[in-house]
């Protein structure tokens, strides 16, 4: 028995011929593309990276040649793993899609290598609309509002916000220096923020013109930028 597992462990079967390979990779490279457009298309905001989509591509094509090189032989494939797990990526995902978008570059690498083109091309398809759909999704993007005021006046322009806005802010930051300044830090959201201006007129020019208020800023907070 040892020694049928060992001759099968050895042996080398499925090995792929040149029309094959080159199918592969073919294949490989039109559900790439693919990927690459879902890409683009998903991510249109500030946190698109050039490199990080044609990675996705180049990605898809080495998956595709190590499943080439691997075929049905148990023991490379147990080598090859072995080899591969001694790398370390240090690269910071952005966006959560990016993680996404490596793991269907990996299958889809591996679907070509194996020449099983009907489930990549199929899961491709799912994977691409759904992608492109919820891809154009963006989080409600929020508004900080930065005020630099005289210290003694906080209560009361913390009053005036929170009635300017109907309550639907929040106070986050709160700072006060030795010298009599304060500095206050509201969050609202971008919806809200443009339905109470359309009400009681512009943020920054009420608030500005207030006494004890040094400086009034408007920040918002994407969270593609603050990935």
């Amino acid at each position: 028995m040892r020694e049928y597992l060992y001759e099968q462990l050895l042996q080398t079967t499925g090995s792929l011929s040149i029309e094959n390979v080159v199918i592969n990779f073919l294949a490989a490279c039109v559900i790439s593309i693919l990927i690459f457009v879902s890409y683009r298309v998903s991510h249109s905001g500030a946190v698109y990276s050039r490199k990080f989509n044609v990675s996705l591509v180049m990605l898809t094509l080495v998956t595709t040649l190590v499943m080439n090189v691997i075929g049905n032989n148990i023991a490379l494939s147990l080598g090859m793993v072995g080899a591969l797990s001694i790398v370390r990526f240090r690269t910071a995902i952005k966006d959560p899609r990016d993680t996404a978008y490596i793991f269907w570059a990996i299958a889809v690498g591996i679907c070509c290598g194996v020449s099983d083109y009907l489930i990549a091309g199929i899961g491709t398809f799912i994977i691409f609309l759904f992608l492109v759909f919820f891809g154009v999704v963006r989080d409600n993007e929020r508004i900080m509002l930065v005020l630099k005021i005289d210290a003694d006046r906080i209560e009361s322009i913390d009053n005036d916000i929170i009635s300017f806005f109907g309550g639907k802010c929040s106070l986050k930051v709160q700072n006060v220096s030795p010298r009599g300044d304060a500095e206050i830090i509201y969050e609202t959201s971008e919806k809200v923020f443009k339905a109470r201006q359309r009400v009681n007129g512009m943020f920054v020019a009420a608030f500005s013109e207030k006494d004890g208020v040094k400086s009034v800023s408007v920040v918002r907070q994407d969270e593609e930028i603050n990935q």
